[in-house]
Protein backbone atom coordinates (compact mmCIF):
# COMPACT_ATOMS: atom_id res chain seq x y z
CA UNK A 1 0.00 0.00 0.00
CA UNK A 2 1.24 3.47 -0.85
CA UNK A 3 1.68 5.80 2.13
CA UNK A 4 1.93 9.53 1.47
CA UNK A 5 4.50 11.76 3.15
CA UNK A 6 1.68 13.86 4.62
CA UNK A 7 0.14 10.78 6.22
CA UNK A 8 3.50 9.77 7.71
CA UNK A 9 4.01 13.29 9.04
CA UNK A 10 0.50 13.31 10.54
CA UNK A 11 1.15 9.95 12.23
CA UNK A 12 4.43 11.28 13.60
CA UNK A 13 2.91 14.49 14.96
CA UNK A 14 -0.31 12.98 16.32
CA UNK A 15 1.59 10.04 17.77
CA UNK A 16 4.10 12.37 19.42
CA UNK A 17 1.38 14.47 21.01
CA UNK A 18 -0.46 11.40 22.30
CA UNK A 19 2.75 9.76 23.56
CA UNK A 20 3.60 12.97 25.41
CA UNK A 21 0.11 13.05 26.93
CA UNK A 22 0.41 9.47 28.16
CA UNK A 23 3.91 10.17 29.52
CA UNK A 24 2.50 13.03 31.60
CA UNK A 25 -0.36 10.77 32.70
CA UNK A 26 2.14 8.07 33.72
CA UNK A 27 4.04 10.59 35.83
CA UNK A 28 0.88 11.23 37.85
CA UNK A 29 0.43 7.60 38.91
CA UNK A 30 2.25 5.49 41.47
CA UNK A 31 3.94 3.03 41.27
CA UNK A 32 6.08 3.95 38.31
CA UNK A 33 5.44 0.52 36.81
CA UNK A 34 2.31 2.09 35.29
CA UNK A 35 4.58 4.10 32.98
CA UNK A 36 5.04 1.08 30.71
CA UNK A 37 1.30 0.69 30.48
CA UNK A 38 1.06 4.14 28.92
CA UNK A 39 3.82 3.51 26.37
CA UNK A 40 4.07 4.55 22.77
CA UNK A 41 2.35 1.60 21.08
CA UNK A 42 -1.22 2.45 22.16
CA UNK A 43 -0.64 6.07 21.24
CA UNK A 44 0.64 5.26 17.78
CA UNK A 45 -2.21 2.78 17.31
CA UNK A 46 -4.78 5.47 18.13
CA UNK A 47 -3.16 7.90 15.72
CA UNK A 48 -3.01 5.26 12.99
CA UNK A 49 -6.66 4.29 13.41
CA UNK A 50 -7.76 7.93 13.34
CA UNK A 51 -5.79 8.66 10.17
CA UNK A 52 -7.02 5.43 8.58
CA UNK A 53 -10.67 6.32 9.23
CA UNK A 54 -10.17 9.71 7.58
CA UNK A 55 -8.09 8.39 4.67
CA UNK A 56 -9.60 4.99 3.93
CA UNK A 57 -12.96 4.77 5.70
CA UNK A 58 -14.40 2.93 8.67
CA UNK A 59 -14.46 -0.54 7.08
CA UNK A 60 -10.74 -0.47 6.34
CA UNK A 61 -9.98 0.92 9.80
CA UNK A 62 -12.03 -1.90 11.34
CA UNK A 63 -9.77 -4.49 9.70
CA UNK A 64 -6.67 -2.62 10.92
CA UNK A 65 -8.05 -2.35 14.45
CA UNK A 66 -8.89 -6.06 14.53
CA UNK A 67 -5.37 -6.86 13.33
CA UNK A 68 -3.91 -4.70 16.11
CA UNK A 69 -6.03 -6.51 18.69
CA UNK A 70 -4.89 -9.91 17.43
CA UNK A 71 -1.27 -8.71 17.47
CA UNK A 72 -1.68 -7.57 21.06
CA UNK A 73 -3.25 -10.89 22.08
CA UNK A 74 -0.44 -12.83 20.40
CA UNK A 75 2.10 -10.65 22.21
CA UNK A 76 0.30 -11.24 25.50
CA UNK A 77 0.60 -14.99 24.96
CA UNK A 78 4.27 -14.59 24.09
CA UNK A 79 4.99 -12.37 27.10
CA UNK A 80 3.18 -14.77 29.45
CA UNK A 81 5.17 -17.68 28.02
CA UNK A 82 8.46 -15.83 28.47
CA UNK A 83 7.49 -14.88 32.02
CA UNK A 84 6.61 -18.50 32.84
CA UNK A 85 9.90 -19.72 31.38
CA UNK A 86 11.88 -17.17 33.38
CA UNK A 87 10.10 -17.93 36.65
CA UNK A 88 9.72 -21.69 36.48
CA UNK A 89 12.59 -22.89 34.29
CA UNK A 90 15.05 -20.22 35.48
CA UNK A 91 16.25 -19.49 31.94
CA UNK A 92 18.23 -16.40 30.96
CA UNK A 93 16.09 -13.57 29.56
CA UNK A 94 17.79 -13.62 26.15
CA UNK A 95 17.33 -17.39 25.85
CA UNK A 96 13.64 -17.24 26.80
CA UNK A 97 12.78 -14.31 24.53
CA UNK A 98 14.46 -15.80 21.48
CA UNK A 99 13.32 -19.38 22.09
CA UNK A 100 9.68 -18.38 22.44
CA UNK A 101 9.40 -16.03 19.44
CA UNK A 102 7.80 -18.88 17.44
CA UNK A 103 4.96 -18.82 20.01
CA UNK A 104 4.19 -15.24 19.01
CA UNK A 105 4.37 -16.08 15.31
CA UNK A 106 2.23 -19.22 15.72
CA UNK A 107 -0.44 -17.30 17.64
CA UNK A 108 -0.59 -14.68 14.88
CA UNK A 109 -0.94 -17.42 12.26
CA UNK A 110 -3.77 -19.06 14.20
CA UNK A 111 -5.60 -15.74 14.55
CA UNK A 112 -5.15 -15.07 10.84
CA UNK A 113 -6.50 -18.52 9.93
CA UNK A 114 -9.51 -18.07 12.21
CA UNK A 115 -10.42 -14.73 10.64
CA UNK A 116 -9.87 -15.92 7.10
Amino acid sequence: MHVEIGELLARFLIGGVIVSFFAVLAEMFRPKSFAGLFGAAPSIALATIGITVVGHGKAYATVEARSMIFGALAFLLYAASVSWMLLHLKQRALTATIALMPVWFAALCVFWLVVR
